[in-house]
C-alpha cells in the first residue's frame, strides 16, 4: 500500500515538474505559447528561428541553471539536517555561501587595484566565488577531523559566516559606487546570465554532488538514530560526517558560485519533502529533494517575471519570500509539538 501510494506521490511530483518546466520556458520577456514551444522544438513551425534562438540561448539554459541549482540546494539542506539534527539547518550553515561572497567581494569591491576587464569578467566572478568557498569548506574539514561534536562545528561554521560578513561589510563601507552595485547585484541572485559554457562546469559537478549523496543514504538513515546507534552498526562516524560535509560544500559551492546566493531552498524543501512522503527514509526523501527542490526554484524563477517587461525580480528575494513562510510554520509547529 506504502509503496503504491509513494509511487503516486512521486508521479505527481514528476507531473508538477513537467508543467513548472514548460512554464519557465514559455514565461518572459517575450512570451512563448506551449504551441510555439512545441512547433519549436519538432521545427514544425514555418518561421520558427527567432523562437527557436530564444529557447536555445537564453530560456533553456536558464530553466536547466534553476532545476540543477534547486536540486543540489535541497539536497545539501537534507544532509545538514540529518547531520546536525536539526530543521532549521540549510546548505549555507557552514559558512560556504558567505566565503563565495567573500571571495567575489574581494574582486568586485577591490576598487581601482585590478582591472576593469578582470572585474567584470563574469567567469572572474566565478573562480572568485569557487576560491573563497573552497577555503571556508577546507577549514571546516579540518576542524571536523579534530572535533566530534556537531555542535562546535555548527558555531565553527556560524564563525566563518559571522567574520566572512564583517569583511564584506568593511569592503563596502570603503569601495566605490560602482563596485558597490556590481556586488550588490551579485548578492542579488541571478540563473539568467548562466550560459551553456558554465552549465557545461557546473552540471556535471552538482550531478556528482547528487550522487554522492544518495550513496550515503544507508548511513543518513543509521545517523538518523542517533551516532551511538550508527556507531554501534559499524559505520565510521567520521568518515561519514566528513563525506556528508564534502558534499554539502561542493553542491552549495558551485551553485553559489555560479548563481549567487540563493534563499531558503535548502532550509525549506526537506521539509516539504518530508510533509509529503511522511517520513524520514532518505530512500524517499533525496530524490524528492531533487525533484521538489528543482520544480519550487523554476517556479521562483517564473515569479520574477514581471508583467512590465524591463523588470525582472531578484530570485533570491522570490525565493525568500516563498521559503520563510514555510520555515515560520515549521518553527510554530515544533513548538506546538512540545507543549
Amino acid at each position: 500500500m506504502n509503496t503504491t501510494k509513494n509511487t503516486l506521490l512521486y508521479g505527481c511530483i514528476i507531473l508538477l515538474f513537467a508543467i513548472v518546466t514548460v512554464a519557465d520556458i514559455c514565461i518572459g520577456s517575450i512570451r512563448i505559447s506551449p504551441h510555439e514551444l512545441w512547433q519549436a522544438i519538432t521545427s514544425t513551425a514555418p518561421n520558427n528561428e527567432s523562437i527557436g534562438s530564444i529557447l536555445l540561448q537564453f530560456r533553456l539554459p536558464k530553466a536547466l541553471t534553476a532545476c540543477i541549482a534547486g536540486a543540489g540546494l535541497a539536497v545539501a539542506g537534507q544532509l545538514m539536517q540529518t547531520l546536525f539534527a536539526n530543521p532549521l539547518a540549510g546548505p549555507y550553515v557552514l559558512g560556504i555561501s558567505s566565503g563565495a561572497g567573500l571571495g567575489v567581494a574581494l574582486l568586485l569591491l577591490s576598487g581601482s587595484l585590478l582591472p576593469a576587464f578582470i572585474i567584470g569578467n563574469i567567469w572572474m566572478q566565478i573562480i572568485a566565488a569557487i576560491i573563497g568557498a573552497l577555503l571556508v569548506m577546507l577549514l571546516v574539514l579540518a576542524v571536523s577531523t579534530r572535533t566530534s561534536d556537531t555542535v562546535s562545528l555548527l558555531l565553527v561554521g556560524m564563525m566563518f559566516g559571522s567574520l566572512a560578513g564583517a569583511i564584506i561589510n568593511v569592503l563596502q563601507s570603503v569601495s566605490n559606487p560602482e563596485s558597490l552595485k556590481l556586488y550588490v547585484v551579485w548578492s542579488m541572485g541571478s540563473i539568467g546570465a548562466v550560459t551553456w559554457d558554465m552549465l557545461g562546469i557546473m552540471v556535471p559537478v552538482i550531478i556528482a554532488g547528487l550522487i554522492g549523496a544518495l550513496l550515503l543514504c544507508k548511513r543518513l538513515n543509521a545517523l538518523l538514530l542517533g551516532e551511538n546507534y550508527a556507531s554501534g552498526l559499524g559505520i565510521s562516524m567520521g568518515w561519514t560526517r566528513t563525506w556528508i560535509i564534502l558534499i554539502t560544500c561542493i553542491l552549495a559551492a558551485t551553485t553559489t558560485a555560479f548563481t549567487g546566493p540563493i534563499a531558503f531552498i535548502g532550509m525549506a524543501v526537506p521539509h516539504i519533502a518530508r510533509g509529503i512522503f511522511k517520513t524520514s527514509d532518505h530512500r524517499l526523501i533525496l530524490p524528492a529533494c531533487i525533484l521538489i527542490g528543482a520544480t519550487l526554484t523554476m517556479l521562483c524563477d517564473c515569479f520574477t517575471q514581471l508583467p512590465i517587461s524591463e523588470y525582472m525580480l531578484p530570485i533570491n528575494a522570490v525565493s525568500s519570500l516563498i521559503g520563510a513562510p514555510i520555515i515560520l510554520w515549521v518553527i510554530i509547529k515544533n513548538k506546538h509539538l512540545h507543549q
